[in-house]
């Protein structure tokens, strides 16, 4: 439409400026050869001048009497209806073809009317328009071809990451909801639509896993504070005792029952919300007091385990280590993760490092126990699965995975390193407040 636009405005003015030097040559050739008082002289040198001879320019004069055209002798280029439409207009332009004809109706200074009519073969047109109108149509050919190389191009970089994003999402499956989809980190919109989608992944992975496996994550995470209850209560109850031991054991009792509830909480939270990221309640916690509780519980669960906490890292403001979170499910997300650390160390002792940047916390949670065999660590995060080499510790394999979850809940991050007999680290990063 572009190229049509200017070759059609091109043309058009190639038309009018080639009628208006016809129209001027008509002029003067009407003055020299009609006018006996006139300097002729210096209209020619005029002429000759500024007007040059057109190609195939041709001059007629056509008396006019009682507004008739006196054709007589005279072998007009055109027919006579033209002519005659010409006489009547005072004046026009016409093209047969390559020529072109401009007229004017002049009266000489004795009154005698004539049509001077000059034609001449229009140069620019027939040949620098047709030069142009070439030029165009080539050069859109040759757009034409660039345009679909450079689309070919394009729509193959682009389509390359969408299909594999739609491969990827092909191969995920309500048995491997743990599978999620690769990023480039370029930050277009391509990777922004991998990580909703690899968000909505998380939450649906979590919220399939706690609806599936809601009875084991009971039987794993409330079968401590049962324990405690009702051996706090058989001992209670064993013999007669004063009031204070009475006492003492209703308030050991009144603890774990209070642990029980805390921990019943997470897990509904955990089978009626889904990780929706917005019906959690969410508050502003910081990371060491919450560290310092957990320690306190652990110890209550199995006073054989020890945790050595590591702060030489910790930020001077205490600001950095505020989180937005939902205290009960971060504290059973962290709690397992100690917990893990300090069963499969042969000192039962896990070492928990504490830091801090301007955008995240980071914890470190080490041991010197067993390890986990290369090839799997790739399963870790499967429900159930529980490494070849922990035949002679207790589990489910649910806690990881589980802590997994809610860590992602916060958009925060979990990373396992081990070595084989050398130990496991476990590296968490949550986004300060």
């Amino acid at each position: 439409m572009f190229g049509g636009f200017i070759y059609y405005s091109i043309s058009r003015f190639s038309f009018t400026d080639f009628y208006k030097r016809l129209e001027i040559r008509a002029a003067s050739i009407a003055k020299i050869k009609l006018e006996k008082n006139l300097d002729v002289g210096s209209v020619i040198d005029i002429q000759q001048d500024y007007l040059e001879k057109l190609p195939g320019q041709k001059e007629y004069i056509i008396p006019v009497k009682n507004g008739d055209l006196q054709l007589a002798g005279i072998n007009a280029p055109l027919t006579n209806n033209q002519l005659q439409q010409m006489l009547d207009l005072k004046g026009g332009h016409f093209n047969v073809k390559n020529l072109f004809f401009s007229s004017i109706l002049y009266k000489n200074t004795s009154g005698q009317e004539y049509l001077v009519l000059i034609g001449a073969e229009n140069y620019f047109y027939t040949h620098h328009i047709s030069y142009l109108r070439n030029l165009i149509i080539s050069c859109l050919i040759l757009s034409i071809l660039v345009i679909v190389i450079i689309a070919i191009f394009i729509s193959r970089t682009v389509t390359k990451p969408i299909n594999r994003i739609i491969q990827d999402v092909k191969n995920i499956s309500s048995e491997n909801l743990h599978l999620r989809l690769a990023a480039s980190e370029q930050n277009d919109m391509l990777d922004v639509l991998s990580q909703t989608f690899n968000d909505m992944l998380n939450r649906l992975e979590t919220s399939f896993e706690t609806q599936k496996n809601f009875i084991s994550n009971a039987s794993h995470e409330l079968n401590t504070p049962l324990t405690c209850i009702i051996g706090e209560a058989d001992l209670a109850l064993s013999k007669e005792r004063n009031v204070s031991e009475y006492k003492n054991a209703l308030n050991k009792i009144l603890e774990e029952a209070e642990r029980l509830n805390r921990k019943t909480e997470a897990l509904l939270f955990l089978a009626q919300t889904g990780f929706d990221g917005k019906s959690q309640k969410k508050e502003k916690v910081r990371v060491d007091e919450l560290l310092a509780d957990i320690k306190k519980n652990i110890k209550n669960i199995n006073s054989e385990y020890a945790i050595k906490f590591d702060y030489s890292l910790m930020p001077e403001n205490p600001e950095k280590l505020i989180v937005n979170a939902n205290l009960q499910l971060l504290h059973l997300a962290l709690t397992n993760i100690i917990i893990n650390a300090c069963k499969y160390s042969e000192d039962h002792t896990a070492s928990v490092s504490l830091a801090a940047s301007d955008k995240e916390v980071v914890l470190m949670v080490t041991d010197t126990g067993i390890g986990i065999p290369e090839q799997e660590l790739q399963y870790i995060y499967d429900p159930y699965f529980r490494a070849s080499n922990t035949f002679n510790h207790k589990g489910y394999g649910i806690g990881l995975p589980l802590s997994r979850n809610i860590i992602r809940m916060h958009k925060g991050t979990l990373k396992v390193s081990s070595e084989l007999n050398k130990g496991t680290s476990v590296r968490i990063q949550i986004p300060i407040v």
